[in-house]
């Protein structure tokens, strides 16, 4: 199933020149950039984003971390497409806690902190990423962090191979 999932490339992740080496793992994974910007948002967008859900499961606290941290800096935001894109980033990206993640994913590679130490530095776990989880935050995020115009079709050569 072709799918669009949303990936922000966090502050930490742009201020340590991670940019380009994030995008080129999922377009060598035949995932194509059909959106891409670099925004520095404000708490108004960034408690959008970081919806009441984070409160309920992990609480308010870990929310203004979150809140904190994607506003203390500028984010590269794309939407990728691609077949099973959604689960696809997701094994690129690894377990959002670093420590958990894979080596060989983004976080594994790129993000050597864990829950424990966050919590006791009173911070945001710093993963460089966000993928969406599922289907429906996709959608969501997608129509949150971009317009229909900004999003934009054509051709490239992994079309040529899957569809």
């Amino acid at each position: 199933m072709i799918q669009r999932t949303l990936v922000l490339i966090k502050p930490d992740g742009v201020e340590r020149g991670l940019t380009g080496e994030i995008i080129h793992r999922y377009e060598r994974k035949g995932l194509k950039i059909i959106a891409m910007k670099m925004v520095w948002i404000d708490k108004k967008m960034a408690l959008r984003h970081y919806t009441e859900d984070i409160t309920k499961r992990r609480g308010e606290h870990i929310r203004n971390y979150l809140v904190d941290y994607v506003t203390s800096g500028p984010v590269i935001a794309m939407v990728l497409e691609g077949v099973d894109a959604i689960e696809n980033v997701r094994m690129i990206t690894g377990d959002t806690e670093p420590k958990s993640a894979t080596p060989g994913t983004i976080r594994g590679d790129f993000s050597p902190v864990s829950y424990k130490y966050c919590d006791s530095k009173n911070m945001a776990i710093k993963n460089t990423i966000h993928a969406s989880a599922n289907q429906e935050d996709a959608e969501n995020e997608i129509k949150l962090w971009f317009t229909e115009k900004e999003l934009h079709n054509y051709p490239n050569v992994h079309d040529k191979h899957v569809r």
